[in-house]
């Protein structure tokens, strides 16, 4: 936690150069910066708001090689709309006429001439920051229009004289963006968390829930899967338009699912199974699919930062001294844990490394336990070279432990064998740190009883142990252990080790 900003889990991000070179091929910038180029220093003439006229459409969407495509006028259409937005390519109205006054040109003739932009020079020479840039103020366009309501829906009211206004749009800008901001952050941090990616995508079904069904409810109500079957066809839409960007990898809802009823895209299959834990995975792949990709992650992160999230970044700690990494570790997924602690040591020699990180792990606050165990994972990662820095600690009580354990792990010889005080502090002390990283779990559950089973007379001895977290952990390990009698055992140690105190 940064004070009182809410904090995400880290992500990790390819290098700003790998990020461009994504931003560049995302098929919606790439067809933008082909047609700016084929608009060129000369231009093409357009209609009054800078959109291709009828054969300027058939020759674009010829050129991005969509001609045979029954959508391949929208896409080229998309495509040029986002050149316009991104400065890709420049609008310039017609002149007056002679006599001073504008000249009105019929419905099909040209309203001015668009031409190649100076943002179109940044694609080809820019840095990748600058691209970065460019593709970011892209996506922000296409996230407003994926929010907004159905324009044709609007037209075609227009058209019939109707008197529109929100209300009678049922539509809500301000919810429908935090909804689809919330989808993303959903993603985002199941990125985080390591429980998505391009190659286990997120179903929509659970995508939509996670929105919408209440975390107390055991089972969806009829009301609520019809909600999530409105979502998902929202989201369907939203994300077949912000597929192009490059923000998302997406494959859309099977359209033999859809079917229409009194004039709604409704789901006609229950989503109930699709939202459990274990669907089947055929099944969920036609109701679709879909995973943030390194462009997103950076997107969605961007935004959260400037919505006061705190959103770090895997390498953030490299050049923070110890005690700021092992603070931070115990939060982080495993494999993100690992990552920051090879970046963090990849800036030190072993020695340096070791000395650093044993200073660091020393302390009897609550939160030292967590940070002594993430000192013992990120020594484990280093070699013979910390040896010397390992083996000054061995006297040290809240330390000798775990150097042992170092010690033994890499195959060094004359490791002197500890004595029962301090196993059984390093016990006390391993065990608090689970419990401060997961709670009660069967991995915990399955330790305690082989502690105990190891070790007869085991909590007479435990209870003794000068460890902040005796009576914690021993209370602990009588809610873990399976035998009434073991724990009943347990909780009169805690009941002894709190007397002492």
């Amino acid at each position: 936690m940064s004070g009182d900003r809410p904090t995400m889990p880290p992500v990790r991000l390819p290098s700003d150069a790998e990020l461009a070179r994504d931003a560049l091929s995302a098929p919606l910038l790439a067809r933008a910066a082909k047609l700016a180029r084929w608009a060129g220093e000369e231009g093409v003439p357009v209609g009054v708001g800078g959109e291709l006229l009828a054969p300027q459409l058939r020759e674009a969407t010829e050129l991005l090689g969509l001609a045979g495509d029954e959508d391949g006028d929208a896409y080229a259409m998309d495509a040029w709309q986002h050149a316009l937005d991104t400065g890709l390519v420049d609008f310039e109205e017609a002149g007056e006429s002679g006599d001073g006054e504008e000249a009105e040109p019929g419905e099909d003739e040209p309203r001015g001439t668009a031409v190649a932009g100076e943002e179109l020079a940044t694609l080809a020479s820019g840095s990748p920051s600058d691209i970065l840039e460019l593709w970011l103020a892209g996506f922000e366009s296409v996230l407003a229009d994926a929010a907004a309501p159905d324009l044709g829906d609007i037209a075609d009211r227009i058209a019939e004289g109707e008197d529109l206004d929100l209300d009678s749009l049922d539509w809500d800008p301000e919810g429908e963006a935090d909804f689809l901001d919330g989808v993303l952050g959903n993603l985002y941090l199941l990125t985080a968390l390591e429980q998505s990616d391009a190659e286990r995508p997120v179903p929509l079904p659970a995508l939509a829930a996670s929105m919408i069904v209440p975390d107390d409810m055991d089972e969806p109500t009829d009301d609520i899967l019809e909600e999530v079957s409105d979502a998902m066809m929202r989201l369907d839409d939203q994300f077949r338009l912000l597929a192009p960007t490059g923000i998302i990898a997406y494959q859309p809802v099977d359209e033999s699912l859809i079917e229409e009823v009194d004039g709604e895209g409704h789901i006609r299959e229950s989503v109930d199974g699709v939202t459990s834990d274990s669907p089947e995975e055929e099944d969920v792949s036609r109701y679709g699919m879909v995973s943030l990709t390194p462009l997103g992650v950076l997107a969605v992160r961007d935004r959260m930062q400037e919505a006061g999230v705190d959103a770090p970044v895997v390498g953030d700690l490299a050049d923070k001294g110890a005690d700021a990494l092992l603070a931070a570790l115990p939060g982080h997924p495993e494999t993100a844990a690992r990552a920051e602690a090879e970046l963090w040591l990849a800036r030190r020699t072993p020695a340096e490394a070791a000395a650093e990180l044993l200073a660091a792990g020393r302390g009897d606050d609550l939160d030292a336990p967590s940070r002594r165990l993430a000192c013992q994972q990120t020594l484990s990662l280093l070699g013979a070279g910390a040896e010397p820095a390992v083996r000054e600690v061995l006297d040290d009580r809240e330390l000798g432990g775990l150097a042992r354990v170092w010690l033994a792990e890499h195959g060094a010889a004359d490791v002197p064998e500890p004595g029962e005080e301090m196993v059984f502090w390093l016990t006390i002390d391993t065990i608090a740190a689970q419990l401060a990283a997961s709670g009660d779990t069967d991995e915990l559950r399955g330790l305690v009883e082989g502690l105990v089973g190891q070790h007869s007379g085991f909590f007479d001895a435990a209870w003794r142990v000068d460890h902040p977290a005796t009576a914690d952990v021993l209370e602990a390990m009588g809610r873990l252990h399976p035998d009434k009698k073991v724990a009943k055992e347990a909780r009169k140690a805690a009941f002894k080790a709190r007397s002492r105190g």
